[in-house]
């Protein structure tokens, strides 16, 4: 290859990458665009965007739509909430939005609102199109023990100026909850609340729930009332199952009790006939001693075992006359 053709070529390729390299660091391009659209911005001030580490098609396009919707923003403004980590793009087309439906909206609310990790351009489309919430099933029980079920509608619009802190979605369910199981456990009947579901509408409107909330509450509308179980009967049967239990555990308590006096008394009746026994075993010696002692004379002696083989024979005629009732009446018949 001659040499002044590879000299072109080298010449040819630092040229390209020179350029590449100015025009990435030099938006040429992105400046024209804003000059263009009436956005005056300076060279030299997108340079010192990418010296920031900022993407300045980011600031510009959003700048751009600003400039033609009559927004009077500046640079400055929406660099600095590009370096807080907020979306331009998002809060100048919210602030367009506002601006088209009559919203007064300032960029440092809608900054704010954005960086608190809301979405601006949606609440400022709720607040021109409210938004309907539909609340999970409730179930809550009238005064008469029977169970009612409800399914609510409540259609809700945003509240810019109670974006920042303000309550979310969840918190408006749970209230509204909370109003229809009060609302449904006040009531005398089940009948009444399906006679008059409206009456859950104008008791929970009533308690003001939007309050504290970023959303302001229009209506609340039943979508849906259907009849549970029959709790209270419910909760009498297990009452009553209960009281059963606990009458069965204290009857079987004083059973075993019984039982336990029972085999005490018998255990002192084998003691006793021990002692019995045991008393018994002794009088011979008693007597033994008695007799050796001079205490008890043989006469005496005599006239006690005698006094004990009459006994025995009248405990035996007394069990033969028993054990023959007809010898008996033979005998009276013959006296």
């Amino acid at each position: 290859m001659d040499p002044s053709t590879v000299t072109a070529l080298l010449i040819g390729v630092v040229i390209v990458i020179a350029l590449s390299v100015f025009f990435s660091f030099f938006p040429v391009m992105l400046w024209i665009s804003a000059i263009a659209s009436g956005v005056k911005i300076g060279i030299i001030s997108l340079v010192a965007m990418r010296l920031r580490r900022v993407t300045p098609s980011r600031i510009v396009n959003p700048m751009i739509k600003a400039t033609k919707a009559g927004l009077g923003l500046n640079i400055n403004q929406l660099e600095s909430h590009y370096l807080a980590g907020g979306n331009v793009d998002r809060v100048v087309n919210a602030l367009i939005a506002a601006q088209r439906a009559n919203i007064h909206l300032e960029f440092e609310r809608a900054a704010a609102i954005d960086l608190a990790g809301r979405d601006v351009l949606q609440a400022v489309q709720m607040s021109v199109n409210p938004r309907v919430i539909e609340t999970p099933i409730v179930a809550a029980m009238a005064k008469d023990g029977i169970e009612v079920k409800v399914r609510a509608r409540v259609t809700v619009r945003a509240n810019i100026e109670r974006l920042v802190g303000g309550a979310g979605e969840e918190t408006i369910i749970a209230r509204v909850g909370e109003g229809i199981v009060t609302t449904v456990g006040s009531s005398a009947s089940h009948k009444d609340v399906l006679e008059n579901p409206d009456l859950i509408s104008r008791t929970v409107l009533g308690k003001g729930l939007d309050a504290g909330t970023a959303f302001e509450i229009l209506s609340i509308d039943i979508a849906d009332v259907d009849v549970g179980k029959n709790i209270g009967a419910h909760l009498q049967t297990e009452q009553a199952e209960a009281d059963k239990r606990i009458a069965q555990a204290k009857a079987e308590e004083r059973r075993a009790m019984a039982v336990a006096h029972e085999q005490e008394m018998k255990a002192r009746v084998v003691e006793m006939r021990a002692l019995v026994v045991e008393s018994e075993s002794q009088v011979p010696l008693a007597m033994a001693e008695a007799l050796r002692g001079g205490k008890l004379g043989v006469m005496d002696y005599m006239n006690l075992k005698n006094i004990e083989a009459d006994t025995q024979m009248r405990g035996t005629i007394g069990k033969v006359s028993d054990n023959n009732p007809n010898n008996n009446h033979d005998n009276k018949s013959e006296s």
